[in-house]
C-alpha cells in the first residue's frame, strides 16, 4: 500500500540544490519507500545503498571524491540507507557535497543520535535535513477519506499507523509484538552507553504506563535500581532513536509553578501498547483518557514538523495540582489545549494559568472535534 507522505514534495523540492537531503525516523515508518516514490528517484538514474550492507561499508572505507564518483557512476541519485552504520559518514557526505555537485545524495538512517553526531559538523550549511514519523492522521485522510479515518479512530489509539500495522490489520497484533520484542531497538541497544539491556526494556515498560502523567527519574531510578544519570541518558537515547519523546514544563519562573517536570509520550501507540501487552478495545481500557492525549500531541507534532510550523509543545502545572494538557508557544503567543476523551461537562482554562498569562488562546479538543483541529 502506497501512501504519500505530507513532506515528500518538501522533499523533492529540495532536489539539486547543491545539499545533501537527511531523512531521520525510526525503523519501519516508511523512508525508504517515501524516497523510492520521489519524482526525481524515478525518473533520474538512481543508486540505493544498504548501510548495513558489509560490502557497501567496506566500499566506502576511506574514500576519495573520484571513488565517489566511481561508486555513484552514470546515476544522478544516490541514496544511503542507514547511513549511520557507514564509518566517517560525514566525512563522505561532505566530499559528496563539495566534489561531486551533480549528484543528489540522499542520507536516511534510523538513529539521530549516530547520525546527527557524525554529520552536524561536517554538513553545516551542507544539508537539508527532515524527519519521518509513523503515517499521520492527515496522510490517511487523504488515502482513505476523512469518514472511515474518523471511524478508524479506536483502531488507531490501540494499533497506531506504523505503515505495514495500517497495511495488515489483521496482523496487527503479531506484527506489533515483532516490531516491539526487537527491531525498532535494534539500534539502541548497539550504543555505547547502553550496558544492560533489560533495563533499557523495563525503563520503556515502566515509561509506557505513565504516558500523561508526569515522570519522576528518582522513582524511576529507585525502581530499576540504575543511577539517576544512567536513567536520563536512556531516556535521551530512546528520544533520538524515536521511540518516545519527551514534553517539559512551562513555566516563567513564577514562584508556584513546576519548572523541572516532564511527561514522556510514544511516538507510535502500537508499539506503546505492545510494550504492555494490551490491545484491548479502546472503548473498554481505563487508558482511554491518556491514549487519546498522546494521539492528538502525536499528530499536532506531525503537523508542526510537516509544515515547519517551528512552535515549541508544553505542559503546565503548578503546585496546587492545577493543569493544562499542552501549551503551545509560537511568536510569543501562548495558546492552552484540553485534551478529553469524554467531553461531558464545560471545561474552562483554569484562572491560575489565565491570572499569569491573560492573552492565552484557548481550546479543548475532544473525540468530536479532534479532527477539525489536527488537520
Amino acid at each position: 500500500m502506497e501512501i504519500e507522505r505530507q513532506i515528500s514534495q518538501k522533499i523533492e523540492d529540495d532536489f539539486f540544490k547543491g545539499k545533501i537531503i537527511v531523512l531521520l525516523g525510526a525503523r519501519q515508518v516508511g523512508k525508504t519507500t517515501l524516497i523510492s516514490m520521489l519524482p526525481s528517484c524515478k525518473s533520474n538514474p538512481a543508486l540505493f545503498l544498504d548501510g548495513e550492507n558489509a560490502d557497501v561499508q567496506q566500499l566506502l572505507k576511506n574514500p576519495n571524491a573520484e571513488r565517489l564518483k566511481q561508486v555513484a557512476g552514470a546515476n544522478k541519485v544516490v541514496v544511503i540507507d542507514e547511513a549511520q552504520k557507514i564509518e566517517n559518514i560525514g566525512s563522505i557526505l561532505k566530499l559528496f557535497a563539495d566534489y561531486v555537485k551533480d549528484i543528489q545524495v540522499l542520507a536516511s538512517g534510523s538513529s539521530a543520535f549516530e547520525l546527527r553526531n557524525s554529520l552536524n559538523e561536517p554538513l553545516t550549511g551542507r544539508k537539508f535535513e527532515y524527519n519521518l514519523f509513523p503515517l499521520s492522521f492527515v496522510e490517511m485522510v487523504a488515502h482513505t477519506g476523512l469518514l472511515e479515518e474518523i471511524r478508524q479512530l479506536p483502531q488507531r489509539l490501540v494499533y497506531g499507523y506504523y505503515p505495514e500495522i495500517v497495511s495488515k490489520p489483521r496482523e496487527a497484533e503479531r506484527l506489533l509484538r515483532f516490531l516491539s520484542d526487537s527491531y525498532l531497538y535494534k539500534d539502541i541497544f548497539l550504543f555505547k552507553g547502553i550496558k544492560k539491556p533489560e533495563k533499557m526494556l523495563e525503563l520503556l515498560k515502566l515509561l509506557a504506563w505513565q504516558i500523561g502523567s508526569e515522570v519522576n527519574y528518582h522513582e524511576l531510578s529507585k525502581t530499576l535500581r540504575i543511577d539517576h544519570q544512567t536513567i536520563e541518558s536512556y531516556i535521551a537515547m530512546l528520544e533520538q532513536a524515536f521511540v518516545t519523546y519527551r514534553l517539559p514544563a512551562y513555566h516563567n519562573n513564577h514562584r508556584a509553578e513546576l519548572k523541572k517536570s516532564k511527561k514522556i509520550y510514544f511516538n507510535d501507540l502500537g508499539i506503546r501498547n505492545a510494550l504492555i501487552n494490551d490491545f484491548r478495545p479502546v472503548e473498554v481500557r481505563n487508558d482511554a483518557g491518556a491514549l487519546f492525549e498522546n494521539f492528538i500531541i502525536n499528530e499536532l507534532r506531525k503537523q508542526n514538523e510537516y509544515k515547519q510550523v517551528f512552535a515549541n509543545f508544553y505542559f503546565w502545572r503548578n503546585t496546587e495540582q492545577r493543569e493544562i494538557d499542552l501549551i503551545i508557544e509560537k511568536n510569543n503567543q501562548l495558546q492552552a489545549v484540553e485534551i478529553k476523551w469524554k467531553t461531558s461537562k464545560k471545561i474552562r482554562l483554569t484562572k491560575s494559568f489565565s491570572n499569569l498569562y491573560p492573552n492565552t488562546q484557548f481550546k479543548v479538543i475532544h473525540r468530536d472535534n479532534f479532527f477539525e483541529e489536527i488537520i
